[in-house]
C-alpha cells in the first residue's frame, strides 16, 4: 500500500498506523507459522522416507543374497504408493547397481557415498532429500539402498496458507479500518477541533475563543486547559500591552507638545535677548565710533585704546549673540530639505571672507558639483563656520591653504574642509564639538566656542557624523557626513 504523498491529517494517520501495524504483525504471523511448518513437515517427511528405505533394506536382503534382482525389483516397486519418491535403487557393497526404481530407468538416480560409520543418512536441498540405508546381513553389510523424493507437498503446504493468510489479512485490515474510523471520531475529532480554535485564534487575533474538550479524555483536557491557560495569558497581555500603548501615546504627545511649546518659548527668548542686547551694543559702538572720530585729537593716550578695545568687545558680543542665534535655530527650526550645491556656499563663504580681508594671501581650492539633500539655510551655517575656521586659524601661516571638497567611501559621501594652519592635539579632539569648549587661547585665536557646536547640532539633524583629524602646527581636516557611515 502506497500512503498518500500529500500532507495528511491526525485521523488519516491515525487509520494508516493501524493498518501498517495489523499488516506488519499478520505477515510476520504468517511468516513465522509458514516457516515452522514447513520444516516441521520437512521433517516428518524425512523420518518416513528413512523408515521406507529401512524396510526395503531388510526386505531386500534374501535377494541379495541369492542374487534375484527381479525380487529387489519387486520390493522398490513397492514404493510407488508414495507420489514425492521419484526414484530408488539398491547397490551391493562394492558399489555395483543391484535393482531401481522405476525399473525402466527413465530417472537418472543421485548416488553419495555413505559413511562407515553411519547406518542411516539423508541429503536435502530445497524440496530434494536424498536418503541412504545400509543393508546388513548376520551383522555384515551387503549393500545400500537410495531413496530420493521430491516433497512436492511442502509447496502446495505454501500455497494453501497463502491464501489462508491472504484471507485472514484482508479480514483484519477491515477490522483495522473500523477500529481506526471509530477511534477517528473518538480521538481526532476534538484534536481537530483545538486545531481549528488555534487557526482561528491566530488569523483573527481573537484571544477571548476558548475550546471545550471531551472529558472522556484525561490528557486532551490537560492539552486543553494549558492551551486556554496560554489564550488568557496572551489577553491579558495584549489588553495590558494595549492600555500601556495608549498611556505611552498620550504621554508622548503631551510630552511632544510640552517640548513644542518649550522650543517655541526658547526661540522666543532667543530672538527677544538677541534684539534687546543688539540694540544697547549698537549704541555703545555708535557712541564709542562718535568719540573716536569727534575727539579723537583730544584724547588722552590711555582713552584711545580703551576705546578701541571697547569696540572689539562689542563686535565680538554681536558674534556672540550671532552664534547662539545659529546654535538655537539649528536644533528648533523645522528642516526643508531640497538639493543643495554645497561647492557654491563654500565659493560665496570664501569670497565673502577675501572681501573682508584682502589683504591675506589664502590658497583657495573648492571641489565641483559637492550636490547634498539638505536644508540650504542650516548648510549654509555648517559651511560658513568650518570655513571661518579655517581661515582664522591659518592667520598666522605664511602660504595658507584651504580646501573644501567630497569624497565616496562606499555608498556615503564625505564632505571636508582642510587646512594648514595651527591645527591641534589630537588627544583633545573630542573637546571640538562642545559648546564653549577651546583648544586655542582667545588671545592667539579670538572666537566664541560655540561654531563647531552648532555645526554638530546641524549635522546630527540631518542623521549624518561630523569629526575631526589633526596635528599641531599641521593643520586641521573637519569631515562630515549627511547619513550613517558603515563601520
Amino acid at each position: 500500500m502506497k500512503l498518500p504523498s500529500r500532507q495528511r491529517s491526525i485521523a488519516s494517520m491515525l487509520i494508516w498506523m493501524n493498518l501498517l501495524a495489523s499488516g506488519i504483525a499478520l505477515m510476520l504471523v504468517y511468516v513465522s507459522f509458514l516457516g515452522y511448518n514447513l520444516f516441521s513437515l520437512r521433517d516428518a517427511a524425512i523420518a518416513s522416507l528413512s523408515g521406507e528405505a529401512q524396510i526395503v533394506g531388510s526386505n531386500s536382503v534374501s535377494a541379495i543374497v541369492f542374487d534375484d534382482r527381479t525380487s529387489a525389483e519387486t520390493t522398490l516397486s513397492a514404493l510407488s504408493h508414495s507420489s514425492d519418491i521419484v526414484a530408488a535403487a539398491i547397490y551391493t557393497q562394492e558399489g555395483v547397481p543391484f535393482a531401481q526404481y522405476p525399473a525402466n530407468g527413465a530417472i537418472s538416480m543421485e548416488r553419495r557415498p555413505l559413511a562407515n560409520s553411519s547406518t542411516l543418512q539423508h541429503w536435502t536441498e530445497g524440496p530434494d532429500i536424498l536418503i541412504a540405508s545400509r543393508i546388513d546381513f548376520q551383522g555384515k553389510p551387503i549393500g545400500i539402498v537410495y531413496v530420493q523424493a521430491h516433497l512436492t507437498g511442502l509447496r502446495r503446504q505454501a500455497i494453501r496458507y497463502a491464501a489462508i493468510a491472504a484471507g485472514v489479512l484482508l479480514i483484519c485490515l477491515a477490522a483495522a479500518l473500523l477500529v481506526g474510523t471509530v477511534f477517528r471520531r473518538l480521538l481526532a475529532k476534538p484534536i481537530v477541533s483545538l486545531s481549528n480554535t488555534a487557526r482561528l485564534v491566530s488569523r483573527y487575533r481573537d484571544y477571548s475563543l476558548r475550546f471545550t474538550p471531551d472529558r472522556n479524555y484525561n490528557e486532551l483536557v490537560s492539552l486543553t486547559e494549558a492551551f486556554n491557560e496560554m489564550l488568557a495569558e496572551i489577553q491579558h497581555r495584549d489588553e495590558a500591552l494595549e492600555q500601556a500603548r495608549v498611556s505611552l501615546e498620550l504621554r508622548v504627545e503631551e510630552r511632544t507638545a510640552e517640548l513644542q511649546a518649550a522650543n517655541h518659548e526658547l526661540e522666543a527668548f532667543s530672538y527677544t535677548v538677541a534684539h534687546d542686547l543688539r540694540g544697547p551694543l549698537q549704541s555703545v559702538n555708535n557712541i564709542s565710533y562718535l568719540i573716536q572720530q569727534k575727539d579723537g585729537a583730544e584724547l588722552s593716550e590711555g582713552v584711545a585704546p580703551m576705546l578701541a578695545q571697547l569696540g572689539i568687545s562689542v563686535r565680538t558680543m554681536s558674534a556672540m549673540i550671532d552664534d547662539l542665534l545659529d546654535l538655537s535655530r539649528s536644533t528648533s527650526v523645522p528642516l526643508e530639505s531640497q538639493q543643495t550645491d554645497l561647492s557654491l556656499l563654500a565659493t560665496s563663504v570664501l569670497e565673502r571672507l577675501t572681501m573682508e580681508q584682502p589683504e591675506r594671501k589664502v590658497e583657495t581650492i573648492i571641489a565641483r558639483k559637492c550636490l547634498v539633500n539638505a536644508d540650504p539655510g542650516l548648510m549654509h551655517v555648517v559651511v560658513q563656520n568650518l570655513l571661518r575656521n579655517a581661515w582664522k586659524f591659518t592667520g598666522r601661516t605664511d602660504r595658507a591653504r584651504i580646501e573644501f571638497g567630497c569624497s565616496q567611501q562606499g555608498n556615503v559621501s564625505v564632505f571636508y574642509v582642510r587646512d594648514n594652519g595651527a591645527g591641534f592635539d589630537q588627544r583633545f579632539a573630542d573637546k571640538l564639538f562642545k559648546p564653549f569648549q577651546r583648544l586655542h587661547a582667545t588671545s592667539d585665536f579670538p572666537g566664541t566656542g560655540i561654531g563647531l557646536a552648532t555645526v554638530e547640532k546641524i549635522i546630527r539633524r540631518h542623521g549624518g557624523e561630523v569629526w575631526a583629524e589633526g596635528e599641531v602646527d599641521k593643520g586641521a581636516t573637519f569631515y562630515f557626513t549627511l547619513e550613517p557611515r558603515q563601520q
